[in-house]
């Protein structure tokens, strides 16, 4: 009897335990309406679909691994300058983590299904003003570090900065803030847009619930913007849904009337980050301006520039 009941006490404490364990996980489980942490998205999958996939949205495993090796390379080589390339030479797996492909995708662009650019509209060709090295208002916001160091709202990829994003709730708020450029984006939960006239580098955010996601509304951005070759008509709708404990997917569609023949939607996965945010900043140590000269000085003397000064 004594045995007998010495099983029993047993066989409860393993079902105790058990149930412990379920519990612990059951708590451990993510909270579909918490999006609170530090987040990043950096991945190797382009915007649009390179022209060698054009009819697929896939990798195979092969060619991710080929893809993934060369990021650097294509990065470097997209630079808009000679003296940008220059400037970033040394840009590589020892100055950044080398990027994954987003679930093998050939293209952040998810509609159209070829993972292009909707056209674009004859009135919006030559928007931007051309780039000039003499009249810095023809630079783009980021070379002015007047956006976030990942390019922008909406969220894409960084290249030479990879910017984090930490994200901060309140029961009628949610704040984002991204170290490079030091922004703090602002969403007003079940609010409605401020009027028109009031222009925002960031645009004016307003979003909502939508079961476990949470839907971003922006519009008000000021001209200068520019995102993609925009106008200040940008509308961005953003989704922000967890999918799990380590993932977070982020889906937004753009819609400019000015610009684009039709919207278009891109998605990328977030995941967390393990480290803090570092502060980004300029300080009066900083070499970088000097170590600009000296390689604007270079490419003079490679080039025979510099002997008709």
């Amino acid at each position: 009897m004594f045995g007998v009941t010495t099983r029993m006490l047993g066989a409860s404490i393993v079902v105790l335990i058990a149930a412990s364990g379920i519990a612990r996980a059951q708590r451990a489980e993510f909270d579909p309406h918490d999006l609170q942490g530090t987040w990043g998205n950096d991945t190797a999958t382009p915007l649009q679909r390179p022209a060698e996939f054009a009819a697929r949205d896939k990798f195979t495993p092969e060619e991710a691994a080929k893809y993934e090796q060369t990021f650097f390379d294509r990065l470097l080589n997209g630079l808009a300058t000679d003296e940008d390339r220059i400037l970033q030479i040394d840009y590589n797996a020892t100055y950044a983590e080398p990027r994954k492909l987003d679930r093998l995708r050939t293209s952040l662009i998810v509609d159209p299904a070829d993972g292009k650019l909707p056209p674009v509209l004859p009135a919006a060709r030559g928007r931007v003003p051309a780039r000039s090295t003499d009249d810095p208002e023809t630079l783009s916001i980021s070379e002015r570090c007047l956006e976030p160091g990942s390019g922008g709202l909406p969220y894409l990829p960084g290249g030479i900065i990879s910017a984090g994003y930490q994200i901060v709730q309140t029961r009628d708020t949610v704040m984002i803030f991204t170290e490079a450029m030091h922004d703090v984006r602002i969403i007003r939960l079940n609010g409605t847009h401020v009027p028109s006239a009031i222009k925002r580098w960031l645009g004016d955010s307003v979003g909502h619930w939508e079961g476990g996601t949470l839907v971003v509304d922006t519009t008000n951005f000021r001209p200068e913007t520019h995102f993609q070759g925009s106008s200040e008509r940008l509308h961005v709708v953003e989704r922000f849904t967890r999918t799990g404990r380590d993932t977070m997917q982020y889906r937004f569609t753009v819609d400019d009337p000015e610009t684009w023949a039709a919207t278009w939607t891109a998605e990328v996965l977030f995941r967390p980050l393990d480290v803090p945010l570092f502060e980004s900043a300029c300080h009066e140590g900083d070499h970088d301006r000097e170590l600009m000269l000296r390689a604007a000085r270079v490419q003079e003397q490679q080039t025979g520039a510099g002997s008709q000064r």
